[in-house]
Protein backbone atom coordinates (compact mmCIF):
# COMPACT_ATOMS: atom_id res chain seq x y z
CA UNK A 1 0.00 0.00 0.00
CA UNK A 2 1.06 3.43 -0.89
CA UNK A 3 0.18 6.47 1.00
CA UNK A 4 0.42 10.23 -0.51
CA UNK A 5 -0.36 13.83 0.82
CA UNK A 6 -1.57 16.91 -1.25
CA UNK A 7 -1.88 20.01 0.35
CA UNK A 8 -4.78 22.64 -0.27
CA UNK A 9 -4.76 26.26 0.76
CA UNK A 10 -8.35 26.35 1.54
CA UNK A 11 -11.69 24.84 2.17
CA UNK A 12 -13.17 26.68 -1.01
CA UNK A 13 -10.48 25.41 -3.47
CA UNK A 14 -11.55 21.29 -2.20
CA UNK A 15 -15.49 22.62 -2.40
CA UNK A 16 -14.71 23.20 -5.84
CA UNK A 17 -12.49 20.67 -6.70
CA UNK A 18 -14.74 17.82 -5.68
CA UNK A 19 -17.76 19.64 -7.05
CA UNK A 20 -21.56 19.67 -6.40
CA UNK A 21 -22.27 16.32 -4.18
CA UNK A 22 -18.48 15.46 -4.48
CA UNK A 23 -19.01 14.24 -8.47
CA UNK A 24 -15.50 15.09 -9.23
CA UNK A 25 -14.08 13.51 -6.54
CA UNK A 26 -15.95 10.22 -6.75
CA UNK A 27 -14.97 10.32 -10.80
CA UNK A 28 -11.36 10.39 -9.89
CA UNK A 29 -11.72 7.49 -7.44
CA UNK A 30 -13.47 5.29 -9.96
CA UNK A 31 -11.44 5.89 -12.41
CA UNK A 32 -8.50 5.37 -10.90
CA UNK A 33 -8.95 3.05 -8.12
CA UNK A 34 -7.88 5.06 -4.79
CA UNK A 35 -9.06 5.65 -1.38
CA UNK A 36 -9.49 9.20 -0.34
CA UNK A 37 -9.63 10.96 2.91
CA UNK A 38 -9.92 14.62 3.47
CA UNK A 39 -8.60 16.32 6.75
CA UNK A 40 -7.21 19.83 7.73
CA UNK A 41 -7.41 21.13 4.20
CA UNK A 42 -4.99 17.98 3.13
CA UNK A 43 -6.23 14.60 0.76
CA UNK A 44 -4.22 11.91 1.68
CA UNK A 45 -4.54 9.00 -1.33
CA UNK A 46 -3.68 5.63 -0.78
CA UNK A 47 -3.85 2.23 -3.17
CA UNK A 48 -1.13 0.73 -4.78
CA UNK A 49 2.00 2.21 -6.15
CA UNK A 50 0.85 3.27 -9.84
CA UNK A 51 -2.72 3.73 -8.77
CA UNK A 52 -1.66 6.80 -6.44
CA UNK A 53 0.89 8.27 -8.70
CA UNK A 54 -1.70 8.97 -10.86
CA UNK A 55 -4.35 10.25 -8.85
CA UNK A 56 -1.54 12.85 -7.71
CA UNK A 57 -1.08 14.07 -11.18
CA UNK A 58 -4.65 14.21 -11.63
CA UNK A 59 -5.23 16.35 -8.07
CA UNK A 60 -2.47 18.30 -9.00
CA UNK A 61 -3.76 19.19 -12.51
CA UNK A 62 -7.46 20.10 -11.12
CA UNK A 63 -5.90 21.99 -8.48
CA UNK A 64 -3.63 23.95 -10.93
CA UNK A 65 -6.96 24.72 -13.01
CA UNK A 66 -9.16 25.86 -9.71
CA UNK A 67 -6.08 28.15 -8.78
CA UNK A 68 -5.49 29.90 -12.28
CA UNK A 69 -9.82 29.78 -12.69
CA UNK A 70 -11.77 29.49 -9.58
CA UNK A 71 -14.07 26.97 -10.98
CA UNK A 72 -14.05 23.39 -13.09
CA UNK A 73 -15.91 22.61 -15.76
CA UNK A 74 -17.08 19.23 -16.84
CA UNK A 75 -15.05 18.48 -19.60
CA UNK A 76 -12.24 20.00 -18.18
CA UNK A 77 -12.12 16.48 -15.55
CA UNK A 78 -13.17 14.62 -17.58
CA UNK A 79 -10.27 15.47 -20.62
CA UNK A 80 -7.31 15.28 -17.22
CA UNK A 81 -9.30 12.19 -16.50
CA UNK A 82 -9.05 10.43 -19.88
CA UNK A 83 -5.25 10.82 -19.90
CA UNK A 84 -2.79 12.87 -21.60
CA UNK A 85 -3.64 14.27 -25.12
CA UNK A 86 -1.82 13.05 -28.23
CA UNK A 87 -0.30 15.71 -29.54
CA UNK A 88 -2.05 15.77 -33.05
CA UNK A 89 -0.51 17.20 -36.20
CA UNK A 90 -3.19 19.53 -37.36
CA UNK A 91 -3.85 17.75 -40.60
CA UNK A 92 -5.29 14.83 -37.93
CA UNK A 93 -7.82 17.40 -36.48
CA UNK A 94 -11.63 16.76 -38.08
CA UNK A 95 -13.34 20.03 -38.28
CA UNK A 96 -17.18 19.16 -38.26
CA UNK A 97 -18.62 22.56 -39.04
CA UNK A 98 -17.52 26.40 -38.23
CA UNK A 99 -18.82 26.06 -34.78
CA UNK A 100 -18.41 22.30 -33.98
CA UNK A 101 -15.06 21.33 -31.52
CA UNK A 102 -12.69 19.65 -33.47
CA UNK A 103 -12.34 15.63 -32.94
CA UNK A 104 -8.67 14.91 -32.89
CA UNK A 105 -6.63 11.57 -32.19
CA UNK A 106 -5.79 10.88 -29.02
CA UNK A 107 -3.24 8.02 -29.38
CA UNK A 108 -0.91 7.57 -32.06
CA UNK A 109 -2.52 4.62 -33.17
CA UNK A 110 -5.74 6.84 -34.03
CA UNK A 111 -3.55 9.10 -35.54
CA UNK A 112 -2.20 6.25 -37.89
CA UNK A 113 -5.85 5.54 -38.61
CA UNK A 114 -6.49 8.44 -39.37
CA UNK A 115 -3.97 9.09 -41.77
CA UNK A 116 -5.15 5.90 -43.45
CA UNK A 117 -8.30 7.18 -43.68
CA UNK A 118 -7.32 10.29 -45.72
CA UNK A 119 -4.72 8.31 -48.09
CA UNK A 120 -6.39 5.36 -48.73
CA UNK A 121 -9.86 4.27 -50.43
CA UNK A 122 -10.96 1.38 -48.24
CA UNK A 123 -9.80 0.44 -44.59
CA UNK A 124 -9.72 -2.24 -42.68
CA UNK A 125 -9.06 -1.19 -38.81
CA UNK A 126 -9.35 -4.08 -36.08
CA UNK A 127 -9.34 -3.15 -32.41
CA UNK A 128 -10.51 -3.81 -29.17
CA UNK A 129 -13.85 -2.27 -27.27
CA UNK A 130 -12.76 1.55 -26.78
CA UNK A 131 -10.50 2.22 -29.30
CA UNK A 132 -11.89 4.61 -31.50
CA UNK A 133 -12.65 2.36 -34.20
CA UNK A 134 -16.03 3.45 -35.29
CA UNK A 135 -16.15 7.21 -33.58
CA UNK A 136 -13.46 8.12 -35.91
CA UNK A 137 -15.08 6.42 -38.86
CA UNK A 138 -18.34 8.56 -38.48
CA UNK A 139 -16.68 11.95 -37.92
CA UNK A 140 -14.79 11.32 -41.41
CA UNK A 141 -18.06 10.58 -42.84
CA UNK A 142 -19.42 13.56 -41.72
CA UNK A 143 -16.56 15.60 -42.36
CA UNK A 144 -16.59 14.15 -46.17
CA UNK A 145 -20.13 15.10 -46.43
CA UNK A 146 -19.87 18.75 -44.69
CA UNK A 147 -16.42 19.06 -47.57
CA UNK A 148 -18.99 17.63 -50.28
CA UNK A 149 -16.40 14.84 -51.26
CA UNK A 150 -19.44 12.10 -51.32
CA UNK A 151 -22.50 12.80 -51.65
CA UNK A 152 -24.36 10.64 -48.70
CA UNK A 153 -23.00 7.90 -45.86
CA UNK A 154 -23.93 4.29 -45.38
CA UNK A 155 -23.24 2.61 -42.40
CA UNK A 156 -24.27 -0.79 -42.06
CA UNK A 157 -23.99 -3.51 -39.52
CA UNK A 158 -24.47 -7.29 -39.89
CA UNK A 159 -27.03 -8.46 -37.55
CA UNK A 160 -26.03 -12.00 -36.60
CA UNK A 161 -28.46 -12.41 -33.73
CA UNK A 162 -31.46 -12.41 -35.88
CA UNK A 163 -30.04 -14.15 -38.75
CA UNK A 164 -30.25 -11.26 -40.80
CA UNK A 165 -33.82 -12.24 -40.94
CA UNK A 166 -35.33 -9.08 -39.81
CA UNK A 167 -39.06 -9.52 -41.14
CA UNK A 168 -40.76 -10.48 -37.88
CA UNK A 169 -39.59 -7.67 -36.04
CA UNK A 170 -42.04 -4.46 -35.72
CA UNK A 171 -41.57 -1.58 -36.52
CA UNK A 172 -39.91 -0.12 -40.30
CA UNK A 173 -36.42 -1.10 -41.17
CA UNK A 174 -34.94 1.72 -39.01
CA UNK A 175 -37.03 0.31 -36.25
CA UNK A 176 -36.13 -3.36 -37.08
CA UNK A 177 -32.60 -2.51 -37.25
CA UNK A 178 -31.84 0.04 -34.51
CA UNK A 179 -30.75 -2.67 -31.67
CA UNK A 180 -27.37 -3.58 -34.24
CA UNK A 181 -26.39 -0.10 -35.23
CA UNK A 182 -27.00 1.68 -31.77
CA UNK A 183 -23.54 2.83 -31.36
CA UNK A 184 -23.54 4.08 -35.07
CA UNK A 185 -26.44 6.06 -34.46
CA UNK A 186 -24.69 7.50 -31.23
CA UNK A 187 -21.69 8.55 -32.97
CA UNK A 188 -23.99 10.56 -35.13
CA UNK A 189 -25.99 12.56 -32.09
CA UNK A 190 -22.77 12.44 -30.62
CA UNK A 191 -21.10 14.84 -33.25
CA UNK A 192 -24.46 16.69 -34.98
CA UNK A 193 -27.56 18.07 -33.26
CA UNK A 194 -30.65 15.79 -33.30
CA UNK A 195 -32.64 18.24 -36.34
CA UNK A 196 -29.16 17.73 -38.38
CA UNK A 197 -29.27 13.87 -37.96
CA UNK A 198 -33.16 13.96 -38.43
CA UNK A 199 -33.12 15.92 -42.00
CA UNK A 200 -30.01 13.65 -43.11
CA UNK A 201 -31.95 10.48 -42.91
CA UNK A 202 -35.06 12.02 -43.71
CA UNK A 203 -33.16 13.00 -47.34
CA UNK A 204 -31.50 9.98 -47.47
CA UNK A 205 -28.38 11.63 -47.17
CA UNK A 206 -27.30 9.48 -43.85
CA UNK A 207 -28.73 5.66 -44.67
CA UNK A 208 -28.47 3.18 -42.00
CA UNK A 209 -29.14 -0.54 -43.25
CA UNK A 210 -28.08 -4.33 -42.08
CA UNK A 211 -25.51 -6.05 -44.47
CA UNK A 212 -27.75 -8.40 -46.29
CA UNK A 213 -29.69 -5.68 -47.65
CA UNK A 214 -26.42 -4.49 -49.42
CA UNK A 215 -26.41 -7.36 -51.97
CA UNK A 216 -26.93 -6.22 -55.60
CA UNK A 217 -26.34 -2.73 -55.17
CA UNK A 218 -23.37 -0.79 -56.18
CA UNK A 219 -22.97 3.02 -54.39
CA UNK A 220 -20.99 5.75 -56.30
CA UNK A 221 -19.76 8.94 -54.37
CA UNK A 222 -20.27 7.38 -50.87
CA UNK A 223 -18.82 6.94 -47.81
CA UNK A 224 -19.41 3.23 -46.30
CA UNK A 225 -18.61 2.41 -42.94
CA UNK A 226 -19.13 -1.70 -42.02
CA UNK A 227 -19.23 -1.95 -38.25
CA UNK A 228 -18.64 -5.06 -36.28
CA UNK A 229 -17.45 -6.29 -39.21
CA UNK A 230 -15.75 -9.81 -37.11
CA UNK A 231 -19.06 -10.78 -37.96
CA UNK A 232 -19.30 -11.14 -41.35
CA UNK A 233 -18.18 -14.59 -43.05
CA UNK A 234 -15.84 -14.40 -46.07
CA UNK A 235 -18.82 -14.25 -48.53
CA UNK A 236 -20.57 -11.38 -47.16
CA UNK A 237 -17.83 -9.32 -46.11
CA UNK A 238 -17.05 -10.07 -50.42
CA UNK A 239 -20.41 -9.31 -51.31
CA UNK A 240 -19.96 -5.55 -49.00
CA UNK A 241 -16.26 -4.55 -50.85
CA UNK A 242 -18.23 -5.22 -54.62
CA UNK A 243 -20.56 -2.77 -53.60
CA UNK A 244 -17.94 0.42 -54.07
CA UNK A 245 -18.89 2.43 -56.95
CA UNK A 246 -17.13 5.24 -58.40
CA UNK A 247 -15.91 8.13 -56.22
CA UNK A 248 -16.71 6.42 -52.93
CA UNK A 249 -14.88 5.07 -49.80
CA UNK A 250 -14.97 2.27 -47.35
CA UNK A 251 -14.11 1.64 -44.00
CA UNK A 252 -14.85 -1.80 -42.27
CA UNK A 253 -13.88 -1.72 -38.23
CA UNK A 254 -14.14 -4.94 -35.90
CA UNK A 255 -12.68 -6.32 -33.01
CA UNK A 256 -11.75 -9.88 -33.79
CA UNK A 257 -11.92 -11.08 -30.46
CA UNK A 258 -15.28 -10.22 -30.14
CA UNK A 259 -16.32 -13.06 -32.90
CA UNK A 260 -20.21 -13.93 -32.95
CA UNK A 261 -19.97 -16.53 -35.96
CA UNK A 262 -20.62 -20.33 -35.30
CA UNK A 263 -16.81 -22.03 -34.89
CA UNK A 264 -16.39 -23.72 -38.09
CA UNK A 265 -17.48 -20.56 -40.39
CA UNK A 266 -14.12 -18.88 -41.16
CA UNK A 267 -14.53 -14.75 -39.97
CA UNK A 268 -14.50 -12.36 -42.86
CA UNK A 269 -12.78 -9.65 -41.28
CA UNK A 270 -10.17 -12.00 -40.76
CA UNK A 271 -9.52 -13.02 -43.98
CA UNK A 272 -10.28 -9.55 -45.63
CA UNK A 273 -7.08 -8.54 -43.35
CA UNK A 274 -4.83 -11.03 -44.99
CA UNK A 275 -6.17 -11.10 -49.21
CA UNK A 276 -6.07 -7.58 -49.12
CA UNK A 277 -2.33 -6.49 -48.09
CA UNK A 278 -0.41 -4.91 -50.55
CA UNK A 279 -3.47 -4.12 -52.99
CA UNK A 280 -2.80 0.13 -53.89
CA UNK A 281 -5.48 2.26 -51.58
CA UNK A 282 -5.82 -0.62 -48.92
CA UNK A 283 -4.92 0.69 -45.58
CA UNK A 284 -4.60 -1.66 -43.13
CA UNK A 285 -4.68 -0.91 -39.43
CA UNK A 286 -4.60 -3.01 -36.06
CA UNK A 287 -5.32 -0.42 -32.50
CA UNK A 288 -4.52 -1.88 -29.32
CA UNK A 289 -5.18 -1.78 -25.68
CA UNK A 290 -2.92 1.73 -25.60
CA UNK A 291 -5.67 3.48 -27.71
CA UNK A 292 -8.24 2.58 -25.58
CA UNK A 293 -9.92 6.38 -24.33
CA UNK A 294 -12.64 5.02 -21.87
CA UNK A 295 -12.77 4.74 -18.61
CA UNK A 296 -8.94 3.06 -17.79
CA UNK A 297 -10.71 -0.47 -16.48
CA UNK A 298 -12.00 -0.78 -19.91
CA UNK A 299 -8.25 -1.38 -20.76
CA UNK A 300 -7.75 -3.13 -17.70
CA UNK A 301 -10.31 -5.37 -18.40
CA UNK A 302 -8.96 -5.97 -22.11
CA UNK A 303 -5.12 -7.20 -20.86
CA UNK A 304 -6.83 -9.51 -18.57
CA UNK A 305 -8.49 -11.09 -21.22
CA UNK A 306 -5.90 -10.84 -23.54
CA UNK A 307 -3.53 -12.27 -20.61
CA UNK A 308 -5.63 -15.06 -20.88
CA UNK A 309 -6.03 -16.05 -24.16
CA UNK A 310 -9.54 -15.97 -24.37
CA UNK A 311 -12.19 -14.28 -27.08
Amino acid sequence: MTEAIISFDNQDQLRTLFGSRDRYLKQVKENVGIEVVIRNGQLKLSGNKNEVARGVEIFQELQAIVKKHGHLEDTEVREILEGPRYDAAPASRIKLSENARSIEPRTEGQAVYLDAIRNNEIIVCTGPAGSGKTYLAVAKAIEAIRREEVRRIVLVRPAVEAGEKLGFLPGDMLAKVNPYVRPLLDALNDMLDFETVRKYMENDVIEIAPLAFMRGRTLNHTFMILDEAQNTTVTQMKMFLTRMGMGSKIIITGDTTQNDLPPHVTCGLTDAATRLQGIPDVGLVKLSGEDIIRNRLVRDIVKAYDDEGTA
